[in-house]
Order: C-alpha cells, then structure tokens, then sequence
C-alpha cells in the first residue's frame, strides 16, 4: 500500500511538472473567490494600487437580470477579501436596473476608479463612475456620466505621453461601432471623437489600446467577424486608419491587451473563431500572445483548454514587472493568473494555427 501511495504521487508530481512545463512563465493561478452571494459573474478587471490589487466584476443571478450588481474584492496580505458589493442599478422603489462591465483604473497619485455601466441592455445602457480615496477599502456616492459619455466599455483607459487619458469604447445600436472619449483631468470632464468604424463592413466593440514609440497608438478590438480586428493612430488617438483583420481569431468574445515595460505587445483572448451563422463560438481555450510590432504575433501561453467557458479577460503589468490577468471561469468564479513575462517562451503563430508548445 506505501509503493503505490508513493506511485501515485509520484504520477501526481509528474503530471504537474509537464502542466507547468507547457505554462512557463504562469506563478500564481488561482481563484478570487470559491463561494459568493451571487450565482454566476462575468466581466472581471483589475487594478494595481499602492496597498495591492483590486479586481471587479458583475454579478447576480444572470447576466442582465436586475439584480445584478458590481463586486470587489481586494488582495491583501497575499489573500483575496469576501466579494462586496459596491454599486447596483436601482433607480428608486419601484424601478431598478442590471449593472454592466465594470472597469478599474487607478489614476496616478490619484484615486481609485470603476466605470460602469447602468441599463437595460448594451443598446440602453449608460456609464456610471464611483470612486475610492482608499485603494478600494470604501467608495463614494456612484455619479452618472456626462449626457453621451460612456466610458471604457470593457476595457482600461490609458494615459498619454500628452497628459490625456484615452477611454476605449463602443456602441451597440447602430451596428457595432468604436469610438474614444478623451479627458484632460483624469475623468472630471470628457470629449469624444465620432466612431471609427461605419458597423458594415466590420463589427466591431471593446477596444483595448496599445502605445508604440513616436506616440503612435494601436487597438485591437473584438469583432462579429470572426477575428481579432485593428486600427492604427499617429496623433494621440484623434484619429484612426480603417479597421483591418489581425492573424488572431476571435469567437466573437471579448478580449485585452497591454504594453509590456520591455516594449512587448501582450494580448490575452480565445484563439478560435466564430461558428458561422451564429452569435459566436466557443470560449475555449484562453491565450495569450505577444508581439514586436503588433502585427506578427507569437503563442505564449494557453491559460485554459477545457470545455466551457474562459473569457473576458482583464490584463495590466504592475510597477515590478508582472502581468496581472483575471477572467470569467464558467460564469461560476473569477480566476485570477500571474504571469512573469521574462519567463515566456513564445513561438510563432503560422497560419492562425496555434502551435504545440
């Protein structure tokens, strides 16, 4: 009985060692949280602030169902606090509505934020901002956002070598259209640009923005077409080429991306495509990529392969060089991923095939 107990975590061991063989670069891959007062959670993001990580998502009993509310829950001391409310979509007694796609920011020397969205539905919906003055321990009152301003739409604004901070968005009722909201003060007051994109040829929402050197800037942005799409900028964002196909596929789900401090383009999405003459496709496996140039890209890491649903994922680089990712796991949990970008081993991605690794 010891031979085979001694076997058995032999076998145990082994299995592990090629797990983390095929993951290399992966240090912490764990759960926000095993059990919460909500029964399924979508749309995570996170934020570095000086005491540690926030991370945020919706929850309640089904996506667009009133009761669904935004959730924190903050890492302290090497531990993941009880998931606590923070904002919800009631109106008044009578009138309440479902909460959507929270999005974290922490402003330099500044506080804490969480755009939101408050409606309905995509169509509907309108943006929402609440604040935090203590690294996410308590919030203010949640204020709505100016008449036609939506704010980040999934994804984390970016500052600006100029001092502007850039808030990738989009719209859902006239085709899928991206657009930028701009701010000179840190979210007090916002500008916003015309949609890039006319919803015809491409379909395209939630952004995520990328800064090169020569203040050029790039998005890569989720599409009904079946691929990761992109557009580029030379003038800080206020203007954009047309909309074009990457080599990356894209099961019509939401995806992120952020500059590494080392130059890398890094983006975390599902490398499959859409099932023709559907919404969309599977949401599995969960990648990341890398790029030089945002243009060739190269197979990192596959953060989940098994059936169900991996998605929506949220990704930073803390000051110490770490890649923070959080994503939906199965709608039941929030998984949150650490990864030391130094240790990646990519290889080239041919043909849109994703390589053995």
């Amino acid at each position: 009985m010891h031979y085979l107990k001694q076997t058995f975590l032999f076998i145990l061991l082994f299995v592990s060692t090629i797990s983390l063989a095929q993951r290399k670069g992966i240090i912490i891959d764990e759960f926000i949280f095993e059990k919460a007062p909500f029964k399924e959670c979508h749309a995570s993001t996170i934020a570095a602030t000086p005491e540690g990580l926030v991370a945020s998502w919706f929850g309640g009993t089904k996506e667009k169902n009133k009761d669904v509310e935004i959730w924190i829950s903050r890492k302290l001391n090497g531990k993941w606090s009880e998931p606590v409310s923070i904002a919800n979509g009631i109106e008044n007694a009578n009138l309440r509505y479902p909460t959507w796609n929270p999005v974290l920011y922490q402003v330099p020397n500044g506080p804490l934020q969480n755009y939101y969205k408050v409606g309905p539905d995509p169509v509907d919906w309108w943006g929402m901002l609440i604040e935090s003055n203590d690294n996410g321990a308590t919030w203010g009152t949640p204020r709505k956002l100016p008449e036609g301003i939506l704010g980040p739409i999934k994804n984390k604004p970016v500052l600006l070598s100029n001092g502007t901070l850039i808030s990738p968005t989009s719209t859902e009722h006239n085709g899928w259209q991206v657009h930028f909201e701009y701010s000179k003060d840190m979210g007090k007051t916002w500008t916003k640009s015309n949609p890039i994109n006319d919803g015809k040829e491409y379909n395209a929402i939630q952004p995520s923005v990328l800064i090169y050197p020569g203040n050029k800037l790039q998005i890569l942005a989720r599409s009904k077409e079946s691929v990761v799409l992109s557009s580029w900028s030379t003038d800080f964002g206020k203007t954009w080429s047309y909309l074009e196909p990457t080599d990356l596929p894209n099961p019509n789900s939401g995806t992120d991306a952020v500059t590494l401090q080392d130059g890398r383009q890094l983006i975390v999405y599902n490398h499959v495509g859409k099932n023709p003459n559907k919404w969309g496709g599977k949401r599995s496996p969960l990648n990341v990529a890398v790029s030089r140039d945002g243009k060739v890209w190269e197979a990192a890491l596959v953060l989940e392969d098994k059936d169900g649903e991996y998605s929506y994922p949220s990704v930073i680089q803390a000051e110490n060089g770490l890649v923070h990712i959080v994503y939906t796991w199965k709608r039941d949990r929030v998984k949150h991923v650490v990864v030391d970008p130094s240790k990646i081993k990519s290889k080239p991605i041919v043909n849109g095939n994703w390589p053995k690794m």
